[in-house]
């Protein structure tokens, strides 16, 4: 009997913890109306600093930003902090920090749990390439608006 998942337009809100796991987030954020306006030294800049200075519960390591989305993986420093609610006051502080009322972020995000090393690793490759495959550089390793504020060690 093959189990049937329902087809979701939204995620399903909420994060599993599995004791003796870690628990790695993959998410994606978008902005508001899919606008263009991420990519660019300030916003990257003003994303760092939120996530190592300001939202620390949850950790980033890798990240990718584009144009119109952020891609992203974090971890619970602290299980008591849901990751819905960190999301949102990270999203919160960075848009009092760049200031720009009419430039937002969407309310909701796509988060999804990495089961393993591998499915991240695999991940990972997907997200670095992005900027490739969208035209905007030859080589993914060029894309001035990437890195990694933590580094993810499972």
């Amino acid at each position: 009997m093959t189990k049937k998942y329902p087809n979701r337009k939204r995620p399903a809100r909420g994060v599993k913890y599995v004791e003796g796991q870690p628990t790695v987030i993959y998410d994606t954020v978008c902005t508001r109306s899919k606008e263009r306006w991420l990519a660019n030294d300030e916003i990257h800049r003003a994303i760092v600093e939120v996530w190592s200075e300001e939202a620390t519960a949850w950790l980033v390591g890798r990240y990718v930003i584009m144009p119109d989305h952020i891609h992203y993986f974090s971890w619970a420093t602290d299980t008591n902090i849901p990751y819905d609610n960190w999301v949102q006051f990270w999203k919160s502080r960075f848009s009092w920090k760049h200031g720009q009322g009419d430039r937002r972020l969407q309310s909701d995000d796509w988060d999804t749990r990495m089961r393993s090393l591998e499915s991240y690793e695999e991940k990972w490759g997907y997200v670095k390439r992005n900027p490739q495959r969208a035209g905007l550089v030859r080589d993914p390793d060029d894309w001035p608006y990437q890195g990694e504020v933590h580094n993810l060690e499972w």
